[in-house]
């Protein structure tokens, strides 16, 4: 009996010590970064998006990476939605997202990306975006650009890049309604969202 008892306890050890030791998800939907040194004669910096497949429920498993870009003075410049299918690479470049008839081009600024199954598509009449469904899956990294020139010398700037993943960040219900509410103003004003570029088309 002893030994029953004993063999039991080992199997129930084992079985917390697997269940311990089991990878566990990154539900983050919510994700920022920063862009610098966006200016005539730099490189163009890249974000690229990951749909890693599993929001297998979700509309087949599509996902939308919802930018929201803003400039230094923490003013929301433009918004855009960009679908992405499992297992897709979606690629965008920040001169290209950040250059407006508004804003014109900031120089550096913030890029926020909300994950979310539906996206938020403007109509004619109704161009209000939202309100965005979350869901986890996608996975964001961008390049920066970074000044390595001595700031006193003469001369163009020399420019090197870095690259790191956005930053996984809280999403609150009070945040999320504002960048909604930022973005629907900025479309009514611009009368369209920034551009998406092609699934799988790398730069």
């Amino acid at each position: 009996m002893k030994r029953v008892g004993l063999v039991l306890l080992m199997l129930v050890i084992g079985l917390g010590t697997a269940m311990a030791q089991a990878p566990v998800g990154d539900s983050t939907v919510y994700f920022v970064t920063y862009y610098s040194n966006n200016v005539t004669g730099a490189p163009d910096a890249t974000v690229r998006v990951v749909n890693d497949g599993s929001a297998g429920s979700f509309s087949g498993g599509d996902l939308y990476a919802d930018f929201y870009l803003f400039d230094t003075s923490e003013e929301l410049i433009t918004c855009c939605s960009c679908q992405v299918t499992p297992d897709g690479l979606l690629s965008e470049s920040v001169k290209a997202m950040t250059k407006t008839a508004i804003h014109g081009a900031p120089a550096a600024g913030v890029i926020k990306l909300i994950s979310s199954s539906n996206g938020f598509f403007p109509s004619r009449g109704n161009p209000e975006p939202g309100p965005e469904v979350t869901a986890a899956g996608l996975r964001p990294w961008a390049t920066h650009i970074q000044s390595t020139a001595n700031r006193y010398a003469a001369g163009p700037a020399p420019y090197s890049q870095t690259e790191t993943a956005f930053a996984d960040s809280n999403l609150t219900s009070g945040e999320q309604g504002l960048l909604e509410l930022l973005c629907w103003i900025d479309i009514v004003e611009s009368g369209s969202p920034c551009p998406c570029t092609p699934e799988d088309y790398d730069f």
